[in-house]
């Protein structure tokens, strides 16, 4: 499964040091997140920026 750390569309709370997702979803999609019919988060983007600069080395 894809980590939220590593996620484009997370953010740190800081009341819960959690990852949280803070990509915009409409009502049934934060249905079907909040019950995990997802293997992996169909919106997962990697945010590491280098990671094209470490394969073109």
């Amino acid at each position: 499964m894809n980590s939220c750390d590593t996620c484009v569309f997370a953010y740190i709370d800081e009341v819960t040091g959690e990852a949280v997702c803070d990509l915009a979803m409409d009502e049934d999609e934060i249905v079907r997140a909040s019950q995990r019919q997802y293997k992996e988060c169909p919106y997962y983007k990697d945010g590491d920026e280098y990671k094209t600069v470490r394969h073109q080395i």
